[in-house]
């Protein structure tokens, strides 16, 4: 990245249907980019919400279903959740990390830390049953690269991708997008040995491009009925390579908050 993006666009697809199990949402995508009169191109980068990946995959959870096993029913008293759901949430974690009256942080089994192991009720399709929670992907960064590959199949393009999801922060108020899972694009880039303006060395500066992005493409989906699950980022420059998600988790001995 060393000569800069001068301009970079994000153009929110509209007109994607609701998502079904099963359904191709890379054809559906690469239809809907066509009819925006956008049509994915080399170089591009499709961000895509982590709810209509989750749901093509049918991952749903009835917490209903489920039974609570005693540190559940423990936890549960903590935080004031329901036992059931409390289990889902750790079905899907390898750990707790921290809990309070409402607030479960957890370690998804993907590496990731945030509230409730992902697991979300919001814009899940009509006709589930009451209660049913959407959870992420086991293996996000294996999403994101068979997503990456069908596009590719279709197109005959080189399209990378990022599957956002949005999380709250430590130290810091509010939601805000982040790389859940990452394919034909670095997630991170070192520039340290870089010059700065005035020709000194940069000695600490590695950057997260994939959360960068998933944060400004977050603010072209929203949060609610806005409708937008998938985003085109174009203009970007980055350097060739090909990183994962997990590349921006940090490691647990470098962690001093954990």
């Amino acid at each position: 990245m060393k000569d800069g993006t001068s301009a970079l666009q994000l153009i929110g697809l509209r007109g994607i249907p609701s998502i079904a199990a099963g359904d191709d949402i890379a054809r559906i995508i690469v239809d809907a980019a066509a009819h925006n009169a956008v049509p994915l191109d080399d170089g591009d980068v499709l961000l895509v919400a982590q709810k209509i990946v989750s749901r093509a995959a049918g991952l749903l959870v009835n917490p209903a279903d489920l039974t609570p096993r005693d540190e559940a029913r423990d936890l549960a008293v903590k935080t004031g959740k329901p036992a059931d759901v409390v289990e889902a949430i750790l079905q899907e974690s390898r750990g707790v990390i921290a809990h309070g009256p409402n607030v479960l942080i957890t370690e998804h089994v993907s590496g990731c830390v945030m509230a409730n192991a992902g697991l979300d009720q919001s814009n899940l399709p009509g006709g589930v049953r009451e209660g049913a929670m959407l959870a992420l992907p086991r293996d996000p960064d294996g999403a994101a690269r068979d997503l990456f590959v069908r596009l590719g199949a279709i197109t005959g393009k080189k399209v990378a991708v990022v599957i956002c999801d949005s999380w709250g922060r430590p130290f810091r108020m509010g939601t805000v997008g982040f790389a859940l899972g990452v394919a034909g694009m670095p997630a991170l880039v070192d520039l340290r040995g870089n010059e700065d303006l005035n020709g000194r060395p940069l000695q600490a500066s590695v950057e997260a491009l994939a959360d960068g992005l998933a944060a400004a493409a977050n603010l072209v989906m929203g949060q609610g009925a806005e409708g937008v699950p998938a985003v085109i980022a174009r203009g970007l420059r980055f350097p060739a390579g090909d990183g994962a998600a997990a590349d921006l988790l940090r490691p647990i001995g470098e962690d001093l908050f954990r």
